[in-house]
């Protein structure tokens, strides 16, 4: 008797580690992640192999990842006890997500994994499941499991296994050829199938140092195109990338195929034609708006000048002076196009406004427009010799040569002053194929032009001007003082060139010749007039200047440090925010945005804070690092504001023309997120 109840009992207890070991775990749950569960389901039925179905289920909103996550997140894992031989983990066709500017693949809702692996009879398979689960923040959570491999599997796990493998990418047909290649920082596809591609997809296996954005597609007949921007992970120029095998999966509709090409040299691949458009849009207006900026003024109040001095002339004649004034604005863009040709052709700094690094440029600019300020003011007369004014006169020139140089110089007088509106598209062309470049740059040039064709189109707009006066030569005198302000304002700059000191004497020496110029000319009265005129503009500039300083918004308290990429590391290593301000002297939305924005006391605490790490380029000169700097961010421009932190780690660039609240909002957002919390 004693004997039949031990061997009940010891029945009964195999009986209870057999159904404690069973083939399918249940839904497992953790008490830190009430956003997802998991089960696995295991079947032995094919003999020296065992088959596991993994499935995830997720709340709303949430997402877990493929095997290659993209620029963000982990892919789910399995960790074994026990080593397991020949263990594979099929993935089914991912979905693209995009949450906060990064793109990444993988899946919501609901998925079921089929896992394969070899493994001995009798034995139970125990590991933890390491899954990631991401909204706007991730968490990695653990789920140990215990399975029976030699059990029978649930009814219906074979029709759910086949159902969980139709889900899978399947391979590459043989008609559908890929081709692959590589330039700087982009990853090129051409896809080529029969039946062509609706609603297409693509998605990339990971390669060590290397990380694919968001790919750019394009569907031309048959013809499947896709553009990857890579980099290194760190906001760096990728490594090259030609040679290697590249694993990737392609999707048409509901169908998906898998394959591994090698990445060759770079593609023959037709230009983008809608950004192109919106591209060219932008141009036209940007160059329109040119016509308000300040730096333009002074010339355009010459136009005006020159067009009083010709108001009885006829329509024919005010048709060509504005003809050829057209004409310098294009000729001038044109000019620009061809040194940022060349400059990108012989590997040079390519940048819009990169003349005013020049003191050569700089300093002919000023000599041009004190000789026009010196015409204005009546210190000289431009005369031609008389058979020549004959000449002009019988053939109707009269003069267009000037537009056209007032055009010219408009155009010149106009690159510091564009960055807030034509950044995105001078971006676009200085990186664009040649004959986009030229397109583009014609396109700034016709909006600049516009106001003139206008005129030149309709004639009897010119015509419509007050009867020449007294006032004219009134005007003639507050045009040649506005020329002289853009003369001072373009010597200023070459204080990073020659010195404070030298410039500062350079300076006085041009008024200082000026004021003789209209004592020679005009006599005492003219002279005292002048110098009266002189130190009452001084005195208000002085004035203004010691206001300036002694509001305590105008003291800049800012611990600026040099721009690097490594400052920008070193401070997200450290969970710091930081701020990178690109600037420049003759920048004048870099000023304004000085002025009106980066010393507002509320911007000045906020960037004094002991977690800002404030950054600061200087672009006023040449230099490689900062060219290098914003060409791997697309910029061509200054000024470029960025902001990094926890919250932002890869950074979010401001727009050129800075407002204060975005940029505290912008900066509020970057430590939103503590240490150990991570955004994909």
């Amino acid at each position: 008797m004693s004997n039949l109840f031990k061997a009940a009992l010891l029945l009964g207890s195999l009986l209870w580690q057999s159904s404690g070991l069973a083939s399918d775990t249940g839904w497992l749950t953790r008490p830190q992640n009430s956003h997802a569960k998991v089960r696995l389901q295991a079947d032995r039925s094919v003999p020296d192999q065992t088959r596991i179905l993994l499935d995830v289920q997720l709340a709303s909103g949430w997402k877990t990842y493929w095997h290659s996550p993209g620029e963000g997140g982990i892919a789910p894992q399995i960790l074994w006890d026990e080593p397991v031989g020949d263990f594979q983990w099929h993935w089914p066709t991912p979905r693209p997500f995009e949450v906060a500017g990064l793109s990444t693949q993988g899946y919501q809702q609901q998925v079921r994994f089929p896992l394969s692996l070899d493994y001995p009879a009798g034995q139970p398979l125990k590991g933890t499941l390491r899954l990631s689960t991401c909204s706007n923040v991730c968490i990695l959570t653990d789920y140990p499991f215990t399975l029976a491999a030699d059990g029978q599997a649930s009814a219906g796990f074979d029709f759910a296994w086949a159902r969980a493998m139709s889900t899978l990418p399947q391979t590459l047909p043989a008609d559908t050829r890929v081709e692959l290649g590589y330039q700087h920082n982009l990853l090129q596809l051409r896809a080529e199938r029969v039946e062509g591609w609706q609603a297409p997809a693509l998605f990339l296996d990971a390669l060590e140092g290397a990380e694919f954005g968001k790919p750019a597609l394009e569907v031309s007949g048959t013809t499947l195109i896709a553009r990857v921007p890579v980099s290194d992970g760190w906001q760096g120029d990728a490594p090259d990338l030609r040679g290697q095998s590249l694993g990737l999966l392609l999707g048409s509709g509901e169908q998906a195929w898998q394959t591994r090409a090698t990445i060759a040299d770079p593609l023959a691949l037709p230009a983008p034609e809608q950004p192109l458009l919106w591209l060219l849009g932008a141009a036209l207006l940007g160059g329109l708006i040119l016509n308000l900026m300040p730096c333009v003024l002074p010339v355009l109040a010459l136009k005006l000048g020159t067009v009083l001095q010709q108001q009885e002339s006829e329509q024919r004649q005010v048709r060509k002076q504005f003809l050829a004034a057209s004409a310098g604005i294009i000729a001038s863009f044109w000019v620009l196009a061809a040194m940022s040709s060349l400059l990108r052709a012989t590997q040079g700094a390519v940048g819009w406004g990169i003349q005013f690094q020049s003191a050569g440029f700089i300093g002919f600019m000023v000599a041009v427009t004190l000789l026009f300020c010196a015409n204005l003011l009546g210190l000289f007369e431009i005369r031609l010799p008389s058979n020549l004014n004959t000449r002009l006169a019988t053939r109707g020139g009269e003069g267009l040569g000037g537009h056209f140089l007032q055009g010219s110089f408009a155009t010149l007088l106009a690159t510091p002053c564009s960055a807030p509106f034509l950044g995105t598209a001078v971006a676009f062309a200085l990186a664009a194929p040649l004959g986009q470049l030229w397109l583009i740059f014609t396109a700034l040039g016709l909006g600049m032009s516009l106001p003139w064709l206008l005129v030149a189109a309709l004639p009897r707009l010119a015509l419509w001007l007050p009867k020449p006066g007294r006032w004219m030569g009134r005007l003639r005198i507050l045009l040649g003082l506005m020329m002289l302000g853009s003369s001072l304002w373009l010597a200023s700059l070459l204080g990073n060139h020659l010195g404070t000191t030298a410039t500062g004497w350079l300076m006085a020496a041009m008024v200082l010749a000026l004021l003789m110029g209209i004592l020679w000319r005009y006599g005492l009265r003219g002279f005292t007039l002048a110098l009266s005129l002189s130190a009452l503009i001084g005195g208000a500039l002085l004035l203004g200047g010691a206001l300036t300083v002694k509001g305590g918004g105008s003291v800049d308290r800012i611990a600026w440090q040099p721009l690097s990429e490594q400052a920008i590391a070193d401070a997200l290593a450290q969970n710091k925010r930081v701020f990178v301000d690109v600037t420049a002297d003759w920048c004048v939305t870099c000023k304004a945005n000085k002025y009106n924005v980066l010393l507002r006391d509320e911007v000045q605490r906020a960037l004094s804070t002991p977690d800002v790490v404030a950054l600061r380029g200087d672009w006023s000169r040449p230099s490689d690092a900062i060219s290098a700097f914003l060409r791997q961010r697309g910029a061509a421009a200054v000024p470029f504001n960025q902001i990094y932190g926890p919250g932002l780690p890869e950074g979010e660039i401001l727009s050129p023309l800075l407002d204060k609240a975005d940029l505290l909002d912008s900066l509020h957002k970057a430590g939103l997120v503590q240490a150990d919390a991570t955004h994909f």
